[in-house]
């Protein structure tokens, strides 16, 4: 299977809220398939994962950062992507703080206009609670190591 290196943001608010994305797949290997997952993406061919971390923040969410700072997390495990490629992913997590929860769009790609539906600010407590899918499942565990409750 080839292997996926992608970089995954966890944007953090004044109120220490991480920001999530919708996604609703209906015309796609996924379809039928709802859950909430971290922004970010692929690497692309020449970039670092901290590369590739400040351009999907940009484009994504219209947030400019220099430097991602330092990895907080990894996970690896076998995917199925909108296509239908199977992969192994091999996520990297960092932490961004802002102080603006105003979200840019204008810069997603036309598979993203069409699966993100919905954008939210969601606290340690209201991640713990949901009966929602999210993605990563560990990120209570992840944050709370970041965050101070």
């Amino acid at each position: 299977m080839k292997h996926r290196p992608s970089s995954r943001l966890l944007i953090l608010d004044p109120q220490q809220r991480v920001l999530l994305f919708k996604f609703s797949h209906t015309n796609d290997a996924l379809a039928g398939q709802t859950y909430w997952a971290t922004p970010g993406g692929a690497v692309e061919a020449g970039e670092t994962f901290e590369q590739a971390a400040i351009r999907e923040l940009q484009e994504e969410t219209g947030i400019i950062i220099q430097d991602p700072g330092v990895c907080i997390a990894t996970r690896t495990f076998p995917m199925v992507l909108s296509n239908g490629e199977q992969v192994i992913a091999d996520e990297r997590f960092f932490i961004v703080y802002t102080t603006d929860n105003t979200l840019r769009g204008d810069q997603w790609s036309e598979h993203e206009k069409h699966v993100i539906t919905q954008y939210k600010w969601w606290s340690l407590d209201e991640l713990g609670q949901t009966t929602e899918t999210v993605f990563p499942q560990e990120i209570v565990s992840i944050l709370s190591q970041h965050v101070s409750t």
